[in-house]
């Protein structure tokens, strides 16, 4: 119930700012209501940061950690991270632009996955800039276009920014024989070299979100699959159940691990040549 407040509250506060700014006619009883509740959600929101930063205060935080374990306490762990997410991909931005990806060591392979989303972002970068020329035409309120082109220029960059951070992520097999999975921003996997038992290129097409994880009967693991365009090309099995982390916090453990990259062929290779000899596969 108090996730479903956190998303709602803000999501009714944009709903009337937008109907006000249109020109459409609300009741007084209802705009109240939305105000009060935003009201009450800022409120509530301002008192738990404050008594839980003057606990930690009191017992011997400095300032940053306390005012950190306030929000923390205030505030879920999956609006948490979708803000993380989003600054670290505005992030991205400025390393796209500079081409230099993140978590690249010397003498680590770098394996790519964007190969089957470009066309898509693409597309959908394409879409944005029509609709903000056809709004543009279209919207006669000059306070109602700028909003509308502020959202567009928004989501053109919003966009953007995702893929930047699948660009200047990714997939890397450590000079180690260690692996991590990626996907932009939001999922970030380690495996050891000495978790892997074997790797190999094995194509499929699944349904479905991003992240999808199907247990196993009887055990407190199962498959972790990583989506990317609707495929994934490489298969991991492991030695012992990892633990990973969904987008918005949820965790699980798993025994295989199947991914896409756009070269599979090279980083079953590079991967195979980086394991050491007792663990190569």
């Amino acid at each position: 119930m108090k996730r479903v407040v956190w998303f709602a509250v803000p999501v009714c506060e944009i709903g009337l700012v937008v109907c006000l700014l249109a020109g459409v006619p609300l009741p007084l009883p209802v705009l109240l209501a939305v105000e009060a509740l935003v009201l009450a959600l800022v409120v509530r929101v301002a008192l738990v940061v404050r008594r839980s930063y003057v606990s930690a205060r009191r017992s011997g935080a400095g300032r940053r950690e306390a005012l950190a374990e306030g929000v923390r306490t205030a505030v879920p762990a999956p609006v948490r991270r979708l803000a993380a997410h989003e600054i670290r991909s505005w992030g991205s931005l400025a390393r796209w632009a500079a081409r230099r990806p993140h978590g690249v060591a010397a003498g680590g392979h770098p394996a790519p996955y964007t190969g089957p989303q470009t066309a898509m972002v693409y597309g959908l970068l394409f879409v944005a800039l029509v609709e903000t020329v056809a709004m543009a035409a279209l919207i006669p309120w000059p306070l109602v276009h700028l909003i509308v082109l502020v959202l567009d220029v928004y989501t053109v960059l919003m966009v953007l920014a995702l893929h930047a951070g699948c660009v200047t992520r990714p997939h890397v097999v450590g000079a180690d024989g260690s692996l991590r999975v990626r996907y932009g921003t939001l999922f970030d996997l380690r495996i050891p070299a000495s978790g892997i038992a074997s790797v190999r290129v094995d194509r499929r097409f699944p349904d479905g979100g991003l992240v999808q994880y199907t247990p196993v009967e009887g055990e407190d693991s199962g498959v972790l699959d990583l989506v990317v365009g609707s495929q994934t090309t490489v298969r991991v099995e492991l030695t012992a159940p990892v633990p990973f982390v969904r987008p918005l916090g949820a965790t699980g453990r798993a025994r295989v691990v199947r991914f896409h990259a756009d070269r599979p062929e090279e980083l079953v290779k590079a991967l195979r040549e980086a394991l050491p000899p007792d663990v190569r596969v």
